[in-house]
């Protein structure tokens, strides 16, 4: 909506680009699409009313831009329809979120991990949370590099899988 959760995607994607083949999707298409058979699956929102976006919560936003909104699917609606993963599959959370006050609870990050496990994904790292200086942004100085870094790391850690039963 305001381009702040886009540009910590593309960060995020140019941190893994040199070491995976990268095909980044907005939520409207990745709805119409099957399961992904990916090596990493990373998934990001914006936090909304201290959680994942609803219809209601996108709609409010969409009244502050001028920009085209998706209203009727979000990364919660997305996650909700999934199916299970067949097999143990490492993923990735990540959101954006209102640095001020610090204790501002709530996070879209953590929502998604939670969906992400819940359908069988191994989260190859902790939900991240990436400052937004307002609700309409911009980006805290240094959340870009900080979005890349992170990738990085995402990309070079082993994984560990939890082993299938035989």
């Amino acid at each position: 909506m305001f381009g702040n959760t886009a540009a910590v995607a593309e960060a995020i994607a140019d941190g893994l680009r040199p070491h995976f083949e990268v095909t980044m999707c907005p939520v409207a298409e990745a709805a119409g699409r099957p399961a992904p058979q990916v090596d990493l699956l990373v998934v990001g929102a914006p936090t909304h009313a201290f959680g994942l976006s609803r219809a209601a919560t996108r709609q409010d936003a969409a009244g502050q831009t001028d920009s085209p909104v998706e209203i009727e699917i979000g990364i919660r609606e997305w996650l909700d329809a999934a199916l299970p993963v067949p097999s143990p599959r490492l993923a990735a959370a990540f959101g954006t979120k209102i640095a001020h006050p610090p204790w501002l609870p709530g996070s879209a990050a953590k929502g998604i991990g939670k969906r992400l496990r819940h359908l069988g994904y191994h989260l190859a790292a902790a939900p991240a949370d990436f400052h937004v200086e307002d609700m309409t942004g911009p980006l805290r100085a240094g959340e870009l590099e900080r979005a890349t870094a992170w990738a990085a790391q995402l990309a070079t850690t082993e994984p560990t899988l939890p082993r299938t039963p035989r």
